[in-house]
């Protein structure tokens, strides 16, 4: 066996190195987080070709002691902590004393230091673990900068294993993003390559950080978290469920301040969209999570990225609750996004000349003044402008008429203007019909007796609503349904499109979780005959209480078959030999006492089947049910599969798209 000897300095401290320093971005979490712990309040980053050759980290923090200087480049030497006792109560983001001694073992580091009390600063510079010379005095800001040059210049395997300059940079940048998130009071900036990447303004407002960061598509898709038990804290942001990204990239978890990787946290947020999010997207999310420190421990990893909770199920539900309260009162309920075209603009056409309008009189407007080559305004806004309607019983002549017409004649076939004399004389006429049979309803007697019993008189608005045939106290009307699979509603100053499979199959799913399609049960004359299993069987008859509650019931013998009967009344049209197998299947899954959660796959495999088509034909009751049955509920706003159910398309959207606002 070969001699056993102790390892030299040089050596350990470079194995050391490689267990904290990974790539550039290791060594700018390490120097940002004493940044943040020194108290800063303005942090500055720059990098060059990824990190590799050049990084700096300026701060206006407290700065250091001159004599400390040398010390803090010492392995496990730091002022965090000084007692066993400190490592129970951590809240500072670095505490083992090892990132300034990792980063000189294997990097070139000038650093330069001045406490705002002193008048001058220290400079000292490091390559290698050895010094450069002794700290000397010098000029400098208050605070702290680090440069760091040449990472892995003495360890040419390292060099071997890193990645494109891009790739090592955006890894830069996306640390520098989390600690900016995790503390928005301070000021981040990022320089790239003699280029701003970003910066935050270091108001305090987490949500002014995540529009600084993520910019405002991401930003505007959020909807605000606040959640306290007495155990957890959770604040921040999530998004709404139609907005999930394609992988947990966008999840953003930081306990007492600091970033972390955690399969808990992301298990308790996905577990609060289920349902709402189409399989393969996950949610994205910025929360804030608090707990007593010595109810975590952040000691687990070299890069302090993951923790351990002395009780992870507090946790878990803290964060599950919140995120379910937060979507719940948000209503999600989705704006329909009418995106505005950008108009293609010839800078060489002439400029056109404004035309000039003329207010004419209704004796004026059938006077044929406006040429065929020129635009024509429609007959609505003619109508409107001159007001045709809003003339009193005075209307224009015959004769004067046929005097416009006899001239009209006379013009080319070009410059004609026909004019509907019919039309006119009848829509002059409308307010005296109307008021017409107003004075008649006014004087029968019947309408005279109801309204002195009722103590209410009928005014304009009311009798023509009568004459309608609608009901001012809907609270949603159903208007039609277009391509034969989105119903169109109006409520209040809001138009909402629904799809009304998903919208159907939601509320079917809805009632089967809930327990309650047992109220809608079909009872069949002629019981269907189904075979499974033995363990299937006693599946279904353990179970009997709680597919009762989703509509279905069963009569079970000596034999290996049984008999269904009674079903859904949706459920009526699918091949009850398939689902009856399917949902005795789940249920053996779930073993002993199963939730309706453990049929949920089978669930939604009965609402789609079940639910109505696109191309259905449906009369307007059936769809007005529909709308009311999903407006009403707040927890359908999605289909079981994370589609959402309805848009809304407000009144000022429209009018801004016809020009009227």
């Amino acid at each position: 066996m070969p001699h056993i000897s102790v390892l030299s300095k040089e050596i350990s401290e470079l194995i050391a190195a490689g267990e904290v320093i990974e790539r550039p971005a290791s060594v700018i979490k390490e120097v940002i987080e004493n940044s943040v712990d020194a108290g800063a309040k303005h942090i500055t980053v720059e990098i060059k070709r990824g990190g590799t050759t050049f990084m700096r980290i300026t701060d206006d923090g407290c700065g250091m002691q001159p004599e400390d200087v040398p010390t803090a480049f010492l392995r496990h030497a730091t002022s965090k902590i000084s007692k066993k006792v400190d490592l129970d109560n951590i809240y500072t983001l670095g505490f083992r004393g090892e990132a300034l001694a990792s980063i000189a073992a294997v990097a070139r580091v000038s650093l330069m230091t001045k406490r705002r009390e002193d008048d001058y600063g220290t400079r000292y510079d490091i390559s290698g673990s050895v010094p450069d010379g002794e700290p000397e005095q010098t000029g400098c800001p208050d605070g702290t900068t680090i440069i760091i040059r040449d990472i892995f210049y003495n360890v040419p395997v390292r060099q071997r294993f890193m990645k494109k300059d891009v790739s090592e940079a955006n890894a830069v940048s996306q640390i520098v993003q989390k600690i900016a998130l995790s503390h928005p009071e301070i000021a981040f900036q990022m320089i790239r390559d003699n280029r701003l990447e970003f910066c935050t303004d270091g108001s305090g407002d987490l949500y002014a950080a995540i529009y600084a960061i993520y910019g405002r598509e991401f930003a505007h898709d959020l909807v605000p978290v606040e959640f306290s038990d007495g155990y957890i804290s959770v604040s921040g942001y999530t998004c709404k469920p139609l907005y999930a990204k394609s992988s947990r990239s966008f999840q953003n978890f930081f306990i007492n301040g600091r970033y972390v990787r955690s399969r808990t946290c992301s298990v308790a947020v996905e577990s609060a969209y289920e349902s709402l999010i189409m399989t393969g997207k996950f949610p994205s999310c910025v929360l804030m999570i608090s707990v007593n420190a010595s109810d975590i421990d952040v000691n687990v990893h070299p890069t302090k990225a993951e923790v351990r909770f002395t009780n992870e199920k507090n946790v878990a539900d803290g964060l599950y609750f919140g995120i379910k309260n937060a979507l719940m009162q948000s209503g999600l309920i989705y704006e329909f996004q009418i995106k505005q075209p950008k108009p293609v603009t010839d800078w060489t056409a002439p400029v056109p000349e404004e035309p000039v309008y003329e207010q004419k009189s209704l004796m004026n407007i059938y006077d044929p003044v406006i040429k065929h080559s020129e635009e024509c305004a429609s007959f609505e806004s003619i109508s409107s402008e001159n007001n045709i309607f809003s003339c009193d019983n005075n209307s224009a002549s015959e004769n004067e008429l046929s005097g416009h017409t006899e001239k009209n004649k006379n013009l080319p076939e070009a410059e004609k203007i026909f004019v509907d004399v019919s039309q006119i004389e009848s829509s002059l006429n409308h307010d005296e019909q109307i008021q017409s049979e107003t004075r008649e309803l006014q004087c029968e007697p019947e309408v005279l007796e109801e309204e002195s019993n009722n103590t209410e008189r009928y005014n304009d608005s009311s009798i023509e609503e009568r004459y309608a045939g609608t009901s001012v106290n809907n609270e949603i009307n159903v208007i039609g349904e277009v391509f034969k699979n989105y119903i169109l509603a109006e409520a209040g100053e809001k138009l909402l499109i629904f799809d009304k499979h998903a919208a159907h199959e939601r509320v079917i799913f809805e009632k089967l979780k809930s327990g309650n399609a047992g109220h809608s049960r079909q009872m069949l004359m002629t019981p269907v005959r189904v075979l499974l299993g033995a363990e299937e069987t006693d599946a279904l008859q353990n179970n009997s209480e709680l597919l009762s509650g989703m509509g279905f019931s069963f009569g079970f013998g000596d034999s290996a078959s049984i008999l269904v009967t009674g079903i859904p009344t949706f459920a009526q049209n699918l091949v009850l030999d398939e689902l009856i197998a399917e949902i005795a299947r789940n249920l053996v899954i779930g073993k002993m006492n199963p939730e309706p959660s453990y049929l949920d796959d089978t669930l939604h495999s009965i609402a789609c089947k079940a639910a109505i088509k696109a191309n259905d034909r449906n009369d307007i009751t059936e769809l007005q049910s529909l709308v009311n049955e999903v407006y009403n509920n707040e927890n359908i706003r999605h289909c079981p599969h994370g589609r959402p159910v309805m848009f809304v398309i407000t009144k000022h959207e429209l009018e801004k798209q016809f020009g009227r606002t």
